[in-house]
């Protein structure tokens, strides 16, 4: 399953016609971040994960989301 993240990174990036390093140096972050956040990198900075989404109009944000709890039956 390929990250929701990652794909909005990767296609508004490109549909604008910007490179990686074009990313990066508009957002203030550097190429090895940009790599790691469209690898999928597990653990990255919120704040640098805002500052490029913020070049979109886009910020991280809660969302609600149903937890299924397993009950055994006893």
């Amino acid at each position: 399953m390929t990250d929701p993240l990652i794909n909005f990174i990767k296609e508004r990036r490109r549909s604008i016609g910007l490179t990686q390093k074009d990313l990066a140096d508009r957002a203030g972050v550097g190429l090895r971040f940009i790599r790691d956040l469209e690898q999928g990198k597990e653990s990255l900075r919120l704040d640098k994960v805002n500052q490029v989404l913020a070049l979109f109009g886009h910020r991280m944000a809660p969302v609600a989301f149903r937890m299924e709890v397993d009950h055994e039956k006893g």
